[in-house]
């Protein structure tokens, strides 16, 4: 984690609870901190999403709210400089969940979002880096080093964002935003899209937001998974203990995730070696840390 990466997630820790302190609802608070993160550059969504295989920047988000269960997503949507609020669009502008590719694109323009800028000269570079890299792959050697070179990406912390909030209502709401995995051929859509995998709020239970290697997430279905043990009395960190080890045990997986219960017990888990993260409850000073097994409950 670098200083920098530290400091935006504390600011983005300020900015939700700060509108949680206003009085604002739980999906305003995951907004709020999940744009600022896209804003960065910093991490692996909004303006830092990793170019995939055509040099193209496609990223997907998704936010739920636990009161109406109401959700939106977007995934493979171009342009745009905050794809978290494309995702509420689709919430709340249209009968829908999940819209994808082009029309997503169009619908957020139409509502005139921000647009962002083209990818930079460095993230190109690093595009053709990897890429190289694959046409090395002749030799376990070879392999060896290309599995160096993610892993140096993941321990940078340039992976998924997302949020959890609760609210003085009761209500719980979880958000993520992606820009995928490196190298990941156009088209390919991973969990942060999908509602139940990415992410899952239900104010019987909690709210979960997952990070981590998608295909993993999506074949456990692990932030409904996660939300279900909670709805059947299970703490958050029991919740999330379990089904990282079934993700381990069955998969061979990696994920983290962000657990929040309605009675503001919680927990950050990950089976990653890393995993840039934080919390706060509004005293005392932002907790954030690159290593997590913490929990209230």
């Amino acid at each position: 984690m670098t200083g920098l990466q530290r400091a935006c997630l504390i600011d983005a820790l300020r900015a939700g609870y700060g509108r949680l302190r206003e009085g604002a609802p739980a999906l305003d608070a995951v907004e709020a901190a999940i744009r600022l993160l896209e804003a960065s550059g910093l991490f692996n969504a909004g303006i830092g999403a990793r170019l995939q295989l055509d040099g193209t920047r496609r990223m997907d988000a998704s936010l739920m709210e636990g009161a109406g269960l109401r959700a939106g997503a977007v995934a493979g949507i171009e342009q745009i400089r905050h794809p978290i609020t494309a995702a509420r669009l689709v919430m709340e502008q249209t009968e829908h969940v999940l819209l994808a590719g082009p029309p997503a694109t169009r619908l957020a323009l139409h509502f005139k979002l921000a647009r962002q800028a083209r990818p930079s000269p460095e993230q190109r570079r690093a595009l053709q880096t990897d890429i190289r890299m694959i046409g090395k792959q002749t030799s376990p050697a070879g392999t060896l080093r290309l599995f160096n070179v993610l892993a140096r990406r993941r321990k940078a912390g340039l992976e998924t964002v997302g949020a959890v909030a609760l609210d003085r209502a009761g209500t719980v709401a979880a958000g993520a935003s992606t820009g995928g995995i490196t190298l990941m051929l156009p088209g390919r859509v991973g969990d942060t899209p999908l509602i139940g995998c990415g992410c899952y709020a239900d104010n019987g239970a909690g709210a979960v937001s997952m990070t981590g290697v998608g295909e993993g997430i999506i074949r456990l279905a692990m932030a409904k998974t996660i939300v279900d043990r909670m709805a059947s009395g299970a703490t958050p960190v029991a919740s999330v203990r379990w089904v990282l080890r079934l993700l381990g045990s069955r998969i061979r997986g990696q994920a983290g995730a962000l657990v929040l219960a309605p009675n503001g017990k919680f927990a950050i888990r990950h089976n990653t070696p890393h995993m840039i993260a934080g919390s706060w409850d509004g005293r005392g000073e932002p907790v954030v840390q690159d290593r997590f097994g913490l929990g209230s409950g």
